[in-house]
């Protein structure tokens, strides 16, 4: 259990640069970049035992192309499991247009993530940010507008019985046996100049299924987020607010990833709130980022069995080279990994804030 403890709440990244770059980056010339990561984590908990320092990942990567044609994979080997991060294919139709095809991100909310720390927001252990499923998606930028349109399969391994995964997907439980089908995601951005800085403001949608596997019934899932994000003078601030709903019977439905499945509201709204500041290069270090990203789950009804959760992240990342360390300082309430039952549920404990400092050393090659 102190393995499996350890592997939830501290195996979760991804704000990390990944290697490669898009194929309208790099002209007509034909590359391929090979790369990877090994990462190493401690923890000090006041809800449980202090985790060493310990290796957390390793991971590989490549990205290739040639002409309108690219490609990008990533692997994952972590304590116990291994799981796929991304593998898809694209293609350039012009400078506006490009369709990528494969296990890629799911185009919602801000992105690449509404977030800077190493822990993420509560969307990710919700599956709505940071997500990777396999479909197909558009992107076609017009003037200062950015537009998603993606059509998706199901989660990346076509069933909610494998738990050992990288992002949060539905999982089948025993007694919520559930599975994610086939879900039409929309998207739009526009970036403007505002009060000296860069605007983003946006608004995101989907529409979908999950199944009832002992069943066959299909049940509706849809979700929908406003976002904005500012930038001005090393200063970013994000703001987000979400709402899902998966309309099945009963109020909680079941998540899984890092080989745990737990139990979530099956209808809430998570707003989020972050500022972060870049101090750039700060002597030895090529820049130090400082943060605190806050995030709720307030799950829609406040029946007896689902209560509000919330988390805090205070932290600060450094850079040097091809080393990037996370310092973040988490604190949550009813939250899944950190003393909670799952998140935005009540099975009648007490809800008590519980906080853990986790210092995450990573180098990308």
């Amino acid at each position: 259990m102190r393995a499996l403890s350890f592997l939830i709440t501290t195996a979760l990244a991804g704000l990390a640069p990944v290697s490669g770059a898009c194929a309208e980056d790099r002209g007509d010339a034909p590359y391929f970049d090979p790369g990877g990561a090994v990462r190493f984590n401690y923890g000090w908990l006041d809800y449980g035992p202090t985790s060493r320092l310990q290796l957390e990942l390793l991971r590989a990567d490549v990205d290739a192309g040639v002409g309108r044609l690219s490609f990008s994979a990533q692997y994952r080997w972590y304590d116990g499991f291994d799981a796929v991060h991304h593998a898809y294919a694209g293609w350039k139709f012009s400078d506006q247009t490009q369709l990528k095809a494969g296990i890629q991100q799911v185009p919602f909310g801000l992105l690449p993530t509404v977030s800077q720390s190493f822990w993420f927001g509560s969307g990710y252990y919700l599956g709505i940010e940071d997500d990777y499923d396999p479909g197909l998606v558009v992107t076609h930028q017009q003037g200062d507008i950015t537009w998603h349109a993606g059509w998706f399969f199901g989660d990346e391994y076509g069933t909610g019985a494998r738990y050992d995964r990288y992002s949060f997907d539905v999982a089948q439980t025993d007694a919520l046996p559930y599975r994610e089908r086939q879900r039409l995601n929309a998207r739009v951005e526009r970036s403007l100049d505002w009060a000296g800085g860069d605007l983003l403001i946006g608004a995101s949608g989907f529409a979908g299924k999950v199944q009832n596997t002992q069943t066959r019934r299909h049940h509706d899932h849809q979700g929908a987020a406003v976002h904005m994000q500012w930038k001005r003078d090393g200063w970013t601030t994000q703001l987000q607010w979400a709402r899902y709903r998966y309309d099945i019977p009963g109020e909680r439905i079941a998540l899984s990833a890092f080989q745990a499945p737990f139990e979530i509201a099956a209808e809430a709204d998570v707003p989020s709130a972050n500022v972060a500041y870049s101090f750039g290069q700060r002597g030895w270090l090529d820049d130090l980022t400082c943060y605190n990203n806050l995030s709720m789950t307030r799950p829609v009804g406040h029946s007896a069995g689902v209560r509000d959760s919330w988390q805090n992240v205070t932290g600060c990342s450094l850079q040097k080279g091809i080393m990037l360390t996370y310092v973040d300082w988490i604190a949550g309430r009813n939250m899944w990994f950190a003393g909670g039952d799952g998140i935005g549920i009540d099975d009648g404990g007490p809800s008590r804030w519980h906080s853990r400092l986790n210092l995450n050393i990573g180098f990308y090659f």
